[in-house]
């Protein structure tokens, strides 16, 4: 059984955000504009990207 995944990437700048959502970002393991992570598909990291989904773009 292979483990979930989710491609996420910060599209928006965390510029003039809540100082959470700054760090909501970096705890996606977001690093800078255009950056794409690919992290495990849990309740977790869901509620996280459900948080800042204004700043990301997320795939399947």
């Amino acid at each position: 059984m292979t483990e979930k995944t989710i491609k996420v990437t910060l599209v928006k700048s965390v510029i003039g955000t809540k100082q959470s959502h700054r760090a909501t970002v970096r705890g996606l393991g977001l690093r800078r504009l255009n950056h794409t992570v690919e992290i495990q598909d849990t309740p977790e990291v869901r509620g996280m990207v459900n948080k800042v989904s204004y700043l990301l773009k997320c795939e399947g």
